[in-house]
């Protein structure tokens, strides 16, 4: 059995193998135009390879004019790649993250001396910085400093042509990372400037490391520019390009012996970057499989107490020692007002586009769209940036940073606020410890599985010491199994906390058992806010009673009923004052089917097709559309459906009894 898998496999991996070289065939008529390419690309390096005298290489190389300009050219562009990294990097980061006028155009200056002829360029530099520059005399004047046919004008010249490579790798990094992660960090308590040296830099690290090494051989090869701004003086501007020109004249065989020494470093800096400077994501070895999800075990469960495990030394993390009301009122695209005790838990519903996340966003003063007036316990943060908030903040991918162990995602909010190193390792192991991943402090994400990872999220979120709490689908990324292990982690954390905590959910179990009430939005506004229980029985939005599994169908009330606003009349037990707009539930289970029309006593009764059947837990559930009435899920058992024959495509009579119709008024 084992040969005869192994053939298979063989033979299933030579068909994918096949398959993909069959779709990757390019036609002649491209092929041969990219061959010739190539060729034309190749030839002159061959030439310097065939016309190298290699015997008289080592004379070649370590003759004293070679040394001294090799020597210069490291200097040069090493002060080259210094310079582009302290304007560059800001400027990338700059072109990447803040929109502004003229952005188009900053980007063509940085472009620019990419596509401008070489001796242009020193001559753009010298009317610039040159003596009778623009900038020039100011310079000679106040600072004695004269750039043209001095070391320092070669460095200039060199950190013109090459720092447009840094900006660029650097914009193309920065532009490929999600901003969700400095958002976070910034949420945890961290400065802009603590976001972008511990999470931004070391995140895009690829792309600076391309980057520099770009700009470095750039600045090495520099000839056009030097020779026309700074000029060609033995050991003051005279750089291994130059020496290069120079020994053309009067020694061939030496300039193709300096010129192969620069193409090997040009070559070794491109295959050692492996495409690296497209700013595209490159790949890497495959990460260890991820943990799978597991219960707690004895020696880490969720148990809250105080236990001395793995250098947690005794330490129960204290949900913090103050209690913090919530009072906010939003403007802009949301428009609401929100009061919370301490401890209330609210869950944020509504349908895509409602403005769930958006308030979440105002509260954390990250978007123009709506702005929140925000008051926590007795401190007004309306003005404050996000970082001095303390409203800590659970995307819904966790946005757990890549390059920090679990430990160290979790202590990175209390290291943001000042606590000393050993202490904030000691309170992120017993949040870890409490949420059941202590056995995992020195793993990093990407060996986390999804449920571990949330957990971590959670605890990074919890220690931080918040004052509010924003949790943005927090679950929806988990199996059903990891999600219910997770959900019952949460509120049993969230019991004990000080300060409100806001859940955007689109899981009616979670807005029912993890929150204290439930927050309806439709269009940025509060359609309703009300305890679980309250919106369960009566849902003021046919989004929330479809998403509780009821069927919801607008309407006008009228003298025998209700004239719905899809078409057709529904007579109910209960009255409204006529022109009372008003939201018809009918629970699935209340609806009959039935094969013929059905006699007795139901008042509403319609004919109609069944359009799907799914099974929801030990129930089937059937979508019936009709001509007369809105669409109309019943719940039946597989027995019923058997009975009746029920199959896509079937024609049936529907009914409920008009004192199975709950009305909300709207």
């Amino acid at each position: 059995m084992s040969r005869l898998r192994s053939r298979a496999d063989t033979r299933s991996g030579t068909r994918v193998r096949t398959r993909t070289r069959a779709r990757t065939r390019p036609p002649l008529a491209l092929a041969l135009p990219a061959l010739l390419a190539v060729a034309f690309l190749l030839l002159p390096l061959v030439g310097i390879l065939v016309r190298t005298q290699w015997g008289e290489l080592g004379d070649h190389l370590t003759s004293p004019g070679v040394v001294e300009a090799l020597k210069l050219s490291l200097l040069v562009s090493l002060w080259a790649l210094a310079l582009s990294l302290l304007l560059g990097v800001p400027l990338a980061w700059l072109l990447a993250r803040v929109e502004f006028k003229g952005k188009a155009l900053v980007r063509s200056l940085v472009l620019l001396p990419m596509v401008l002829p070489p001796t242009v360029g020193g001559v753009a530099l010298l009317l610039g910085f040159g003596r009778r520059g623009l900038l020039g005399p100011w310079l000679e004047g106040t600072f004695g400093i004269t750039l043209p046919f001095h070391t320092s004008g070669a460095v200039v010249a060199a950190t013109f042509v090459a720092m447009p490579f840094l900006v660029i790798s650097l914009e193309g990094a920065l532009g490929g990372l999600r901003q969700s992660y400095e958002e976070t960090a910034a949420s945890l308590g961290a400065s802009p400037v603590r976001v972008f040296f511990t999470v931004t830099l070391p995140m895009v690290a690829p792309g600076l490391v391309a980057g520099a090494a770009l700009t470095w051989a750039r600045a090495l090869g520099e000839f056009g520019a030097t020779i026309t701004f700074a000029g060609n003086l033995p050991g003051t501007t005279q750089t291994l390009p130059l020496q290069v020109y120079l020994l053309l004249q009067d020694k061939p065989e030496a300039a193709t012996s300096v010129s192969l020494l620069l193409l090997a470093i040009a070559m070794g800096v491109l295959i050692a970057l492996r495409g690296r400077w497209t700013g595209t994501p490159v790949a890497r070895e495959a990460a260890p499989a991820p943990v799978p999800e597991e219960p707690p075990t004895e020696g880490a469960r969720t148990s809250g107490s105080a236990r001395t495990t793995n250098g947690v030394d005794g330490v129960a993390p204290p949900h913090g020692s103050g209690r913090w009301p919530l009072h906010a009122t939003v403007t802009g695209f949301n428009e609401l007002t929100l009061d919370a005790e301490p401890g209330t838990t609210i869950a944020v519903v509504g349908e895509n586009g409602a403005g769930k996340t958006t308030l979440l966003r105002a509260l954390l003063g990250l978007t123009p769209r709506a702005h929140a007036q925000l008051r926590l316990g007795d401190t007004d943060v309306t003005a404050l940036p996000p970082h001095e908030r303390q409203v800590a903040w659970v995307p819904q991918d966790g946005a757990l940073f890549p390059h920090l162990t679990a430990v160290a995602n979790t202590a990175y909010g209390l290291r943001a606020r000042g606590v000393p190193r050993a202490q904030a390792r000691r309170e992120a192991l017993a949040w870890l410890d409490r949420l059941g991943v202590l056995h995992l402090a020195g793993r990093r994400p990407a060996q986390l599985s999804g449920g571990q990872a949330q957990r971590v999220a959670l605890a990074r979120a919890l220690a931080a010491r918040p004052r509010l709490l924003l949790l943005d689908e927090p679950l929806a990324a988990l199996d059903q199994t990891t999600r219910a292990h997770v959900r019952h982690t949460l509120r049993t954390h969230l019991a004990g906390f000080g300060g409100v905590c806001l859940i955007v959910t689109h899981d009616p179990v979670e807005a029912v058992s993890l929150a204290d009430r439930v927050l309806v939005l439709a269009d940025g506004r509060a359609l309703q806010d009300a305890p679980p229980t309250e919106v369960t029985r009566h849902p003021r939005s046919p989004w929330v009673a479809r998403m509780l599994g009821r069927n919801a169908w607008p309407g006008t009330a009228s003298a025998d009923g209700l004239t719905l606003a899809a078409g057709g009349r529904l007579v109910v037990a209960e009255t409204l004052p006529e022109g009372a707009q008003a939201l018809a539930i009918i629970a699935p289970e209340a609806v009959s089917v039935h094969t013929d029309r059905p006699g007795g006593s139901p008042r509403n009764v319609w004919p109609g097709t069944v359009r799907e059947i799914t099974a929801v837990g030990s129930r089937l559930r059937v979508l019936v559309s009709s001509d007369t009435a809105p669409d109309l899920v019943a719940e039946i058992t597989p027995d019923a459906a058997a009975e009746l024959g029920l199959v896509d495509g079937a024609a049936v009579w529907t009914s409920v009894k008009a004192t199975e119709v709950a009305l909300v008024r709207l």
